[in-house]
């Protein structure tokens, strides 16, 4: 009679200490997401700082150098993510003044409703404006955010140095999970460094249809695909509804869907076909949960969440089969001696 009881006391243990972890990830962002893009790196990296370690290298030299390579990526995404925004803040203008002719088309046609359509055309016209100015930081909300961006870089970069310097010692401490992390490990690396040649060949790809089809800043929407694709689902999604909106001001008759339509398709070639030849079933995760996953991420620590959401479920699949495993070979060798 006292095992249900016992049950359910441990079940509302087991939700609050996840809600508790939860808060606590929620309220130290600042610390936790740069700290866990850092260890999500260190693992892709993990097998050039082995490499470089049994050629020779210090430990300490090939901690550096991955480093190194880490803030070359970083830099070299930046680089591609600066221009894609420039772009679509100089074309803001544009867009607003394309839907407030919509607007002005949809308030004639609308005048009998009464005061709506002015209410909803002094929303877009103003508030539109207004909401652009204030998505972008004055020059004081810059300063105020420097030292804090600062502060997260320092907090990247150390943990990035100090996990690949004392990756082996940290795994030695659970001897019981070792190979199983290692294991782990390999998949997630192999996995986004396939990921990420997937994206860049969807890039190049989108990038040459666009140019056929004749829609602005071609290289832009390539680089701007090949970024948002890290972001499953939500991210194609984006582009696809920046694509329709970039196509209504583009052009002015149906031919306005061709640019999001080629960009589906060649998303749904990717996702269908590319994808999960390279990558494999083996490594084929629940797509609900990898859909949560994401969501929850992105609710957590916002873009960076999305991005490290994925790699983590990845890690801890490949970790849990590895595990589970390792544990069948060890009954069967159990029973082989029996």
């Amino acid at each position: 009679m006292d095992h249900a009881p016992s049950k359910l006391v441990r079940a509302c243990l087991l939700i609050l200490t996840f809600l508790a972890v939860v808060a606590a990830a929620k309220m130290a962002q600042n610390l936790l997401a740069p700290a866990t893009l850092a260890i999500v790196l260190g693992v892709v990296l993990s097998p050039l700082a082995a490499r470089l370690e049994n050629m020779g290298v210090p430990r300490a030299v090939s901690a550096a150098l991955a480093l190194l390579t880490a803030a070359a990526m970083i830099f070299v995404l930046l680089a591609m993510l600066g221009p894609v925004l420039s772009a679509l803040a100089d074309q803001v203008p544009r867009i607003q003044q394309q839907f407030r002719g919509w607007l002005n088309e949809l308030t004639y046609m609308l005048r009998s409703i009464g005061g709506i359509s002015f209410d909803l055309e002094r929303t877009i016209s103003e508030g539109g404006e207004d909401a652009v100015e204030e998505a972008i930081p004055s020059v004081v909300e810059a300063l105020w955010l420097a030292p804090n961006l600062l502060a997260q870089l320092l907090i990247f970069a150390g943990t990035l140095f100090f996990f690949l310097l004392t990756r082996d010692e940290l795994y030695s401490a659970v001897p019981h999970f070792k190979v199983s992390l290692k294991h782990a490990d390999q998949a997630v690396a192999y996995y986004f460094v396939t990921i990420t040649l997937i994206n860049f060949g969807l890039g190049v790809a989108l990038c040459g249809l666009l140019l056929l089809i004749g829609l602005p800043n071609p290289m832009l929407w390539g680089a701007a695909a090949f970024l948002a694709n890290f972001v499953l689902y939500l991210g194609p999604l984006a582009i696809a509804f920046s694509l329709l909106m970039a196509g209504l001001v583009t052009f002015s008759s149906a031919y306005a869907l061709v640019p999001p339509v080629a960009f589906l398709c060649l998303n749904a070639i990717e996702a269908q076909f590319v994808t999960p030849a390279l990558v494999g079933k083996r490594m084929s995760v629940n797509p609900l949960i990898v859909f949560l996953s994401i969501v929850f991420g992105l609710w957590l620590w916002g873009p960076l969440g999305g991005i490290v959401a994925l790699p983590v479920v990845i890690w801890v699949y490949a970790l849990v089969s590895a595990q589970s495993k390792r544990g069948t070979a060890s009954e069967y060798k159990m029973e082989q001696v029996a």
